[in-house]
C-alpha cells in the first residue's frame, strides 16, 4: 500500500469511527437502549412483518381468523388478497426464522355459509377437504369452530379435523357430534402454550336457498364462554402450559370480556360465531386489555396474524409486551393508505391510460409510508424476561405459492371440474316465455356490427372463458357464471351447457337479443345503452379491490361500438 493509501485509509477509519460515536450518541439520546443497538433486522411481506431482533423466536403462532372457506381470492385484478398457497409459501419462507411453529385457527374456517344448498354441497365439501389438508400442511394445531364448520354435519367436521391434523377446541360446547376438546398444548421445548377455545354460534335459520334440514346443533349445549375458558386455561396450566392463548369464536365484544376476565392469559384471538357470504371485512386493530392481546386477523386469509414468543433462560413464565402494541392504530392506519396505493397503482397499471409519470409519482408515495411504517416496527425488546412480538401479515399474490398447497388447490379444481361436469351435463336452459327473447349470441350479432365485434375481440372479455379452462374451472359454480352469457337465464347457458355463449358477449350488458337479431329494424335489444352500474353484477368485491366502473367503461369501447365508427 502507498504512504498516500496509508493516509486515505487511516482518514476513512477515523471518518468512520466518529460516524459510528456520534450514531451510537443520537440513539441514545433517542432513548433506544443499548440492546437496540444490535442487529434488528425486519422480516415483512408487503404488508409489514414481524419485527425481529438478533434473538430468535422459541414459537411462531400464525393466526388465522374468519377463512371461511376461502380458499382463494377469486378476481380479474392482479394483487387480491388471499389464498391457501400464497400463505403456505409465507410459511415456507419464514422456516428457521423461528425454532418451531404452528398454525392457529378460529370462527367459520371451512366453510362460507352455515346452511349447503344441494347443488353446491358436493362442491363445497370438496373445497373444505382441500382447505383442511392445506391447513395441515402449515402446521395447524388447533381450531375453534364457528357454526358454518358443521354445515355439511358433524362426522363431516370430524374428518376436516383429522385432515388438517388439528385438535377441535371449544370448551364450552357439548352435544355437538363432535370431539371436541377443551385445550391443547403446542410442546416447543423453551416455550409451552396452551391453547384454549370456546365459541358461540349465532343463528341457526336456512337461508331461503339454503336446505331446510334439521340444524346439526340443535342438541348443543353452549356454556357460559369465559368460565370454561377460565376452566380450561386452569387444567393447561396444571399439564404444564407457561401460556395461554384463547381463541374465541365469540365476536370481539365477548372476546374483550374473556381478556378482562382471564389477566394472566397471554392473547386472545377473536373469530366470529357464524358468517355468510363472500364480502371481505377489514380486521381490527391489536389492542390490549390489561396485558392480555386482543387480535384479530382479516377474514378469508386476507391477512394472517403472526406472534413470535421469546424466550429467555430463567425468566419468569411472562411474557412481556415487545412490540408496541399500543402503537399498532398509526401502523394500522398507514398500513391502510398503503392498502389504497396499492389497490390504484394495480388499477392504474392494468389500465394502461394513466401517465407514467402519475403510476410512478404513486409509487413513490407508497415507497414512503412503507418507510414511515417500517420506523414504527424499530422497537427495541424489553433487556430482560421473555416477551412477544406480533404483527398483521399481508396474505399477498407476491409471497409466491407453496407448491404441495398448489397441488392440492389444482387436485380440487380437476376433480370438481370433471364432477360438475358429469353431474350437470343433462342440465339445459329454461326456454324463453312465448314473446320474450333468448340469446342469440356474438356471431349472430357481428352480421350487423361487425364494428362493435372488432372492438370486443381486443377486449379481456373475449377470452373470460378460457381463463377458465386453462385453470380447470370452467365447471366450477363458484366462477363459471361471470364468464359465459346468459347463465341460468331463459334462452341463455347453464354449468356444462354453454353452446356459443362462452366469453363475456354483447347480451351480458345489451340483455337477451334473439327477437332484435331476428327483426332488427323493428325490435331493438332490451339495453341499447348499458349503464356502467351493469358492470357490477360482476366486478365487486372482493373479486376485485376497486372498481370504477366509468372509467372502466373505456376500455370496452371503441369506434364502431359506442363512439363514432372512423
Amino acid at each position: 500500500m502507498s504512504p498516500e493509501s496509508r493516509v486515505s485509509y487511516r482518514w476513512c477509519v477515523v471518518r468512520s469511527t466518529f460516524r459510528m460515536v456520534l450514531s451510537a450518541v443520537v440513539l441514545a439520546l433517542s432513548l433506544f437502549a443499548c440492546d437496540a443497538c444490535r442487529s434488528q433486522g425486519t422480516t415483512r411481506s408487503t404488508s409489514g412483518g414481524t419485527p425481529v431482533t438478533a434473538e430468535r423466536p422459541a414459537l411462531r403462532l400464525y393466526l388465522v381468523t374468519d377463512l371461511a372457506g376461502a380458499l382463494e381470492p377469486c378476481g380479474c385484478v392482479k394483487d387480491q388478497l388471499g389464498g391457501m398457497d400464497k400463505l403456505g409459501a409465507l410459511v415456507a419462507k419464514d422456516k428457521g426464522a423461528a425454532r418451531a411453529h404452528a398454525t392457529l385457527a378460529v370462527g367459520p374456517t371451512f366453510f362460507m355459509d352455515p346452511r349447503l344448498t344441494g347443488e353446491r354441497r358436493a362442491q363445497e365439501i370438496a373445497k373444505a377437504e382441500t382447505i383442511a389438508k392445506s391447513l395441515g400442511a402449515l402446521g395447524a394445531a388447533a381450531i375453534t369452530p364457528g357454526r358454518n364448520d358443521w354445515a355439511a354435519g358433524p362426522e363431516a367436521l370430524s374428518k376436516l379435523g383429522a385432515a388438517a391434523t388439528a385438535a377441535i377446541v371449544a370448551a364450552n360446547v357439548t352435544g355437538a357430534g363432535v370431539e371436541l376438546a377443551k385445550w391443547k398444548l403446542i410442546d416447543a421445548g423453551e416455550v409451552k402454550v396452551g391453547v384454549v377455545g370456546v365459541s358461540s354460534f349465532g343463528d341457526a335459520s336456512p337461508t331461503a336457498e339454503a336446505d331446510a334440514g334439521a340444524d346439526p346443533l340443535a342438541d348443543a349445549k353452549v356454556d357460559a364462554a369465559i368460565d370454561a375458558a377460565k376452566a380450561a386455561a386452569t387444567e393447561a396450566t396444571k399439564q404444564g402450559a407457561k401460556a395461554i392463548v384463547v381463541l374465541a369464536a365469540t365476536g370481539r365484544g365477548e372476546a374483550k370480556r374473556i381478556a378482562d376476565a382471564m389477566p394472566d392469559a397471554l392473547a386472545v384471538v377473536v373469530g366470529s360465531p357464524t358468517s355468510s357470504g363472500d364480502a371481505n371485512t377489514q380486521a381490527a386493530p391489536a389492542e390490549r386489555v390489561g396485558d392480555v392481546l386482543v387480535v384479530q386477523a382479516g377474514n378469508h386469509l386476507q391477512t394472517v396474524g403472526v406472534l413470535d414468543l421469546f424466550a429467555r433462560p430463567g425468566a419468569a413464565a411472562k411474557f412481556a409486551d415487545g412490540t408496541g402494541v399500543d402503537a399498532i392504530r398509526k401502523r394500522e392506519e398507514i398500513g391502510r393508505r398503503i392498502d389504497e396505493l396499492r389497490v390504484k397503482i394495480a388499477v392504474w397499471e392494468r389500465d394502461g391510460t394513466i401517465p407514467k409519470a402519475d403510476v410512478e409519482a404513486r409509487k413513490a408515495d407508497l415507497a414512503k409510508l412503507t418507510r414511515e411504517r417500517d420506523a414504527l416496527d424499530q422497537t427495541p425488546p424489553p433487556k430482560d424476561g421473555n416477551f412477544y412480538r406480533y404483527a398483521m401479515r399481508d396474505v399477498r399474490g407476491d409471497l409466491g405459492e407453496d407448491e404441495a398447497v398448489k397441488a392440492q388447490m389444482l387436485a380440487y379444481y380437476k376433480k370438481v371440474n370433471e364432477d360438475n361436469r358429469a353431474a350437470f351435463a343433462d342440465r339445459k336452459p329454461r326456454p324463453p316465455a312465448k314473446g320474450e327473447p333468448g340469446y342469440a349470441g356474438i356471431d349472430l350479432c357481428t352480421n350487423c356490427h361487425e364494428d362493435a365485434r372488432k372492438v370486443w375481440d381486443k377486449t379481456a372479455h373475449a377470452s373470460a372463458y378460457k381463463t377458465l379452462a386453462d385453470q380447470y374451472k370452467q365447471f366450477n359454480l363458484d366462477c363459471v357464471s361471470c364468464h359465459v352469457t346468459g347463465y341460468d337465464r331463459p334462452g341463455g347457458s347453464t354449468v356444462v351447457q354453454v353452446g356459443e355463449l362462452t366469453n363475456v358477449q354483447c347480451e351480458v350488458c345489451h340483455g337477451p337479443s334473439s327477437l332484435h337479431a331476428k327483426s332488427p329494424d323493428k325490435v331493438k335489444p332490451p339495453v341499447p345503452k348499458p349503464s356502467p352500474d351493469s358492470c357490477a353484477a360482476c366486478h365487486h368485491p372482493p373479486h376485485v379491490h376497486e372498481f370504477d366502473a366509468k372509467a372502466k367503461m373505456s376500455a370496452i369501447l371503441g369506434p364502431g361500438h359506442g363512439q363514432p365508427a372512423k
